[in-house]
């Protein structure tokens, strides 16, 4: 829609790029084109815009087949004007030069036009069609048809009006009848949903097995490791105990040899002290004997020189110190009792 301004009695239209107009003054067309922007007078000017642009139109018709099936056809036709004028003369396009607004629905008038020439032979080609054949194969031959009606439309070139494209989006029908068409394809789908499901749980209990399988495999794998395990342990703790054995053996021989050393060290310094001891004594002994021989030796030269001298005494001399010896070996005495035999016998022997 075109941007209308106001400035005094006066008026300013700005149109867009994609939109053609025209302004006629008393009957005379004093400007057209595209992308315009003037002032004029709103009590005398006459305006018209049309949209170049290329526009959409969607479409949704009933149509029955050749066995009687009602589908319902959605389809989509691009159009653009092509000549303006034309369109600017055969339909109404004008706008209120105050609010620069269409007074009528110049558009609607274009889409129901399109709307009836694309309906015509899509519905003659559906009733000649069956069903299955309409929804399978029919969409290429309505849209081809369809796209021949409309260019070849004269009620449309002479309106300036050209179609661009023309598609068939869809062709379905009624729900019910939908249903029962799917249902064989359903099934199908279903039944091979089941194989599916089917296979896949036997792949599942496959899949378990060979897991319940291994597992079991793994726990014989771990029992027979745990057995060599406790195998290998016992064997350890037997070869600790060989090995603490000969350790405490080899430390048991070291000991007794240690000891068989000490004892044989010490027998040995016993038996040369034994050895000293016995040469000490030996040598005491000799030395005892060395000097009782000598002592023995010297009494006996002791005594033989006494012997000597006393060899030359008399015998009165010999008596006296006998006596004189016997005295000094005589206990003490505290009384002696002395006989006039005696006196006159020792007198005698002394004269």
């Amino acid at each position: 829609m075109a941007d209308v301004t106001r400035r005094f009695n006066f008026r300013h239209l700005r149109s867009a790029p994609t939109s053609w107009v025209s302004h006629t003054l008393n009957g005379r067309v004093k400007r057209a084109g595209t992308g315009l922007s003037f002032w004029y007078r709103p009590l005398t000017a006459v305006l018209s815009e049309v949209p170049v642009d290329d526009r959409e139109l969607p479409l949704l018709f009933h149509a029955r087949t050749e066995d009687f099936a009602d589908v319902t056809v959605q389809a989509t036709v691009t159009y653009r004007v092509s000549d303006p004028a034309a369109v600017a003369a055969r339909l109404d396009f004008s706008i209120d030069p105050y609010t620069g607004s269409w007074r009528g629905q110049p558009l609607d008038q274009v889409a129901g036009l399109l709307a009836e020439l694309a309906q015509q032979p899509a519905l003659d080609l559906l009733a000649r069609l069956p069903l299955a054949e309409a929804l399978t194969t029919g969409m290429a031959p309505i849209r081809q048809s369809v796209a021949d009606a409309l260019a070849a439309d004269p009620r449309l070139a002479e309106t300036g009006v050209s179609v661009v494209s023309a598609r068939i989006v869809a062709i379905r029908p009624e729900p019910d009848l939908e249903r029962a068409l799917q249902t064989p394809t359903r099934e199908a789908v279903q039944q091979d949903a089941d194989r599916a499901t089917y296979a896949r749980r036997a792949h599942a209990v496959q899949q378990e097995r060979t897991i319940a399988e291994n597992e079991l495999q793994s726990k014989i794998e771990l029992s027979r490791r745990e057995q060599e395990l406790v195998e290998q342990r016992g064997a350890n703790t037997r070869r600790e105990a060989e090995l603490d054995a000969e350790a405490q053996l080899v430390a048991a021989r070291a000991e007794a040899d240690r000891q068989e050393v000490a004892g044989a060290a010490e027998a040995e310094g016993v038996r040369r002290a034994a050895a000293a001891e016995a040469d000490a004594e030996r040598a005491r002994d000799e030395a005892r004997a060395a000097g009782a021989r000598l002592v023995g030796l010297a009494e006996a030269e002791a005594e033989a020189a006494r012997l000597a001298a006393y060899r030359d005494l008399p015998p009165a001399v010999l008596q006296a110190l006998a006596l004189k010896e016997l005295a000094g070996q005589l206990p003490s005495i505290n009384e002696l009792t002395v006989t006039p035999d005696l006196i006159s016998k020792l007198v005698g022997r002394l004269g």
